[in-house]
This record gives structure tokens, C-alpha cells and sequence, in this order.
């Protein structure tokens, strides 16, 4: 067993774990990709930028939701010391995406985060969007129903 960095995970070393896989061809199916390669590398930037962005016991129940790898990838993360809205998060992942610009930043990002909710549940994500500025909702493919600030 190994420990991941965020407390209370505790992320398996097994070989049988084939949740990532899934969650990789899931966001290939999203996304429309033409390869698993390119769909696993925007899961990775995804969820590396999001594990910064999510913070305290919905950070631990992510982590402990995702497959391994990408528990790793979220427990990994240095939490970040300020929210950024929904645009300037789209506007990060395209910073850590070589060739990106923001229109393909909010494809990369809504590709994996509107296959998040079948494997983490309806209740989690609920409670990650909560503790976001608005305008997450629609990454998460959910409409967004907060009144406008």
C-alpha cells in the first residue's frame, strides 16, 4: 500500500484497477479524441489543475472516488491559496497544455469533468461545485443555476 499526500487517502497498489482505463476511454468518448494518449494526457492536465482548486473533505471523498491514478494526480496537488472562477481555470489548463487556446482548454476541461460525475456520484459533485465560485456547473456538464453575482 502506499499513501498519497492527501490525509486520510490511503490509494491501492494493485494491478486489477482498471477504473483508469475507464476513465481515460470515457473522456476519449467525451472528448472526441482520435487517441487514448491525447485523451489521457488532458485527464492528467484536468485533474492535476482541479486537485489544486478542491480543497478539504470533498478533496479526501474525490480522491478516495477516482480511480488510483487519478487520486493520484488530485492528492498530489499543493492546494491552491485562492479560487479562481471557472474562466481562469479554463485559462490555467490551457497555460499547462502546450498548443492550447482557451476554446480548446474548455473542451479538454469539460471532457473530463462531464465524466466525473458517473464515477465519483451526484451527491460529490454537488458538494465540489458548492465549494467553487459559479460557473463550474457547466465544466461539470450541470446546468448552472446560481443567480448571477
Amino acid at each position: 500500500m502506499s499513501t498519497a499526500t492527501v490525509p486520510g487517502v490511503t490509494t491501492r497498489d494493485h494491478e486489477d484497477d482498471h477504473g483508469w482505463p475507464r476513465l481515460v476511454e470515457a473522456v476519449r468518448a467525451s472528448g472526441q479524441y482520435d487517441t487514448l494518449t491525447k485523451a489521457e494526457q488532458v485527464t492528467r492536465t484536468v485533474l492535476a489543475a482541479l486537485g489544486a482548486h478542491v480543497i478539504g473533505d470533498e478533496r479526501v471523498d474525490l480522491a478516495r472516488a477516482l480511480p488510483e491514478e487519478a487520486a493520484r494526480l488530485i492528492a498530489s496537488q499543493i492546494p491552491a491559496t485562492h479560487r479562481l472562477t471557472a474562466a481562469r481555470f479554463v485559462d490555467e489548463v490551457a497555460s499547462r497544455t502546450p498548443g492550447a487556446t482557451p476554446a480548446t482548454a474548455r473542451w479538454d476541461v469539460s471532457s473530463v469533468l462531464s465524466a466525473l460525475p458517473p464515477l465519483i456520484g451526484d451527491d460529490l459533485v454537488t458538494r465540489i461545485l458548492t465549494q467553487l465560485p459559479p460557473g463550474y456547473a457547466l465544466l461539470f456538464g450541470r446546468a448552472d443555476l446560481s443567480p448571477a453575482a
